[in-house]
């Protein structure tokens, strides 16, 4: 699934094409991807409203239109949302297409079928599903030494489970969490309470070094991943453990191994992260 830098970089490239432009029609070809309102309501409120804005909140992408709506999307696990020339061809995975006054398209494409988009008034757009609950954002002010410091003290929840509650931080995955755990040398099964001041103050920098990284180099793309101009990202080339088991730790040179917490894999350094 896109993470917060893959998100964050697909916000970024359509925010470069699309602010100014009119939706000028609409084809859905795979009506369950719209969750609100009915396929054909979308349609009719969404032609000619005019694009204003392109933002991001954990995970969601959010597109601003005239008239005081906003469009949501969450890719999943395999959405891809690209800005694309009309002449391009169509992959078979296309399930829906803005057309765009300038003559370009705006495609959605899901191998998976698990995106979803929500159509709602701007000023109510946190009452989807999933976003009202959203965590604070890992790179934001809000994100403070304290705040994490006292979070973590009060939780008994194993780290990687912790990190990935979308109710704690909003945006991360698996991905930048191993990624993060390895650099601050802490195990995933490791209680959040457990950890000392030390540890926390660790852990905070190497989550938002990676996000931060992780942006820098337009995303990771390990699997389906591609940016808003279908573009892929590059930071899969400066992964330390993440899809890495069997392979030596470029820090210490032992084995990394993968186990499963929650139904989630977590891959780490036994040497390193003990």
């Amino acid at each position: 699934m896109p993470e917060l830098p893959e998100v964050e970089t697909v916000k970024r490239t359509l925010k470069e094409k699309l602010p100014g432009l009119t939706i000028c029609g609409v084809n859905i070809y795979l009506p369950k991807i719209i969750q609100t309102p009915s396929p054909e309501e979308f349609c009719h409120l969404v032609v000619d409203k005019r694009i204003l804005d392109v933002g991001r909140r954990g995970k969601y992408l959010l597109i601003s239109l005239s008239r005081g709506l906003m469009l949501v999307v969450h890719l999943r696990m395999t959405g891809r949302l690209v800005y694309t020339a009309t002449d391009e061809p169509r992959s078979k995975h296309t399930h829906l297409i803005f057309h765009l006054n300038n003559g370009h398209q705006l495609r959605f494409t899901d191998m998976r079928q698990f995106g979803r988009f929500w159509l709602v008034p701007a000023k109510e757009f946190k009452t989807v599903s999933g976003l009202k609950d959203l965590g604070v954002e890992p790179l934001s002010g809000e994100f403070t030494i304290d705040f994490f410091k006292k979070e973590l003290k009060k939780r008994r929840t194993r780290l990687k489970t912790l990190l990935l509650d979308q109710t704690f931080i909003s945006g991360l995955g698996n991905i930048y969490v191993d990624e993060a755990l390895h650099r601050a040398g802490l195990h995933p099964s490791r209680q959040a309470n457990t950890l000392t001041p030390g540890e926390v103050e660790a852990l905070f920098q190497t989550i938002r070094e990676v996000l931060e990284e992780g942006i820098a180099s337009r995303g990771t793309s390990v699997r389906d991943y591609v940016d808003g101009t279908g573009q892929a990202g590059t930071f899969q080339e400066k992964l330390r453990v993440y899809g890495k088991s069997g392979r030596p730790c470029m820090r210490c040179g032992k084995t990394i191994e993968r186990l499963r917490l929650g139904g989630r894999s977590a891959y780490f350094c036994p040497g390193c992260q003990k």
